[in-house]
């Protein structure tokens, strides 16, 4: 399909979006766990539950690098049009049965009796996974003002238990990004473990506080009908009590797992997308606005088409409303060694992670410890190996 746009002089424009027909790729995807749980269940062999895994944390990392990155922007006149074009939005919501199909497929095919232990974890990783990114779709249409979409989100978001993910995001995350106030920002130091430990309840904890707010200001108290995030864990209750009424409370442990696997896929995302970068403190103790320089940006296109251009953060941060087939790409952005799947398993490996990525944070901050989001606890054994020196840095060292 051509987009067609009108320059400020007056020229017209024609845009090719030639990604089109493979977006269906990010609907697909999260079909993977749901379609080998049945065809585990149905020849019996149980080695299909290790398939999704191997093409998630293999094949696709593979072809980000054998394909490799598309750096091609849609023109901003064009824009406004695929905005308006449904078959992209229409994409996000035939998602979002694909990741509930997932999740039911694989917990029926792991309450089953003969399955193996070693089975049942592939499958609780492959649904985890799935489920997941499945936020990925929440966090896209959880953008969007309107009720459907809201829906949309809210029903993406259940799959995991992850109900209060969008309250958080949108007034909590997108405030304070890049920014040490923020527990969904990493710090230059911090490893993807000790994050978790930070990040997964800070979040959680701030979104509460954020719909009790809310709710607050309308007269309403926290425990309402009308409370975003109480819909979307109710959806989620009725979801597993349904499970656990027809395979029994063995069926608890996979949900519990399955669970806390897509909450961890997650926070490494959050781990990764602004891991050790800060916005300039202005003197009135104020944050400057997002930048695009802010957050971590790849172009590698199969997981792209993965994660609905999630990868195009920059941008998105920049412009959080702008639909993922507009995100754009910039010159001299920070940049990932690879898509998300390949620094998913880079961050797994903190030492790893510091090799490659700290001094592309120095690169990045021009070697100024100040410039970065530096984590306290590592502030000193910073200061030894960078050039400029930081205050956070100095006050630590300082301490008996």
């Amino acid at each position: 399909m051509i987009f067609i746009g009108t320059t400020k002089t007056g020229d017209r424009i024609e845009y090719r979006d030639r990604k089109r027909g493979l977006w269906v790729l990010s609907v697909l995807s999260p079909a993977l766990p749901g379609l080998a749980a049945l065809a585990m269940m149905t020849t019996g062999n149980a080695w299909w539950a290790l398939v999704p895994v191997v093409f998630y944390y293999g094949i696709f990392i593979a072809g980000d690098h054998l394909v490799g990155v598309d750096p091609n922007n849609p023109p901003e006149e064009v824009v406004e049009a695929m905005a308006s074009d449904p078959y992209y939005r229409v994409l996000l919501f035939l998602s979002v049965p694909v990741f509930w199909f997932s999740f039911l497929a694989t917990a029926v095919a792991a309450g089953q009796p003969d399955t193996p232990w070693w089975a049942w974890i592939g499958l609780v990783v492959a649904a985890g996974v799935s489920s997941g990114t499945g936020i990925t779709v929440g966090h896209e249409l959880g953008h969007k003002p309107n009720r459907l979409d809201q829906w949309g989100a809210k029903l993406a978001n259940a799959v995991s238990g992850y109900g209060h993910f969008c309250i958080e995001h949108n007034r909590g995350h997108h405030v304070h990004v890049a920014t040490p106030e923020d527990p969904a920002s990493a710090r230059l130091g911090e490893g993807l473990w000790r994050f978790a430990l930070r990040e997964i309840p800070g979040t959680a904890v701030r979104g509460w506080r954020m719909e009790r707010a809310r709710l607050a200001r309308k007269g309403l108290p926290f425990w309402h009908w009308r409370n975003d995030i109480l819909q979307g864990y109710a959806i989620t209750l009725a979801a597993d009590v349904t499970l656990i009424t027809l395979f029994g409370w063995p069926m608890l442990a996979f949900i519990l797992v399955h669970n806390l696997i897509g909450w961890f896929h997650l926070t490494t995302a959050n781990y990764i997308e602004h891991y050790g970068l800060k916005r300039d403190q202005k003197p009135d103790g104020r944050y400057a606005p997002c930048e695009p320089r802010h957050s971590w940006n790849t172009n590698h296109i199969i997981s792209n088409l993965m994660l609905f251009h999630l990868q195009r953060h920059s941008d998105h941060h920049a412009n959080p409303l702008r639909p993922y087939q507009a995100l754009r790409s910039f010159d001299n952005l920070p940049t990932l060694p690879s898509g998300y799947p390949g620094c998913f398993v880079l961050a797994a490996f903190p030492a790893l992670w510091f090799r490659v990525m700290d001094p592309k944070v120095k690169a990045w901050a021009e070697s100024d410890l100040g410039k970065t989001n530096l984590d306290p606890a590592r502030a000193a054994d910073y200061e030894t190996r960078w050039t400029t020196p930081c205050p956070l840095a100095q006050t630590a060292a300082e301490k008996p």
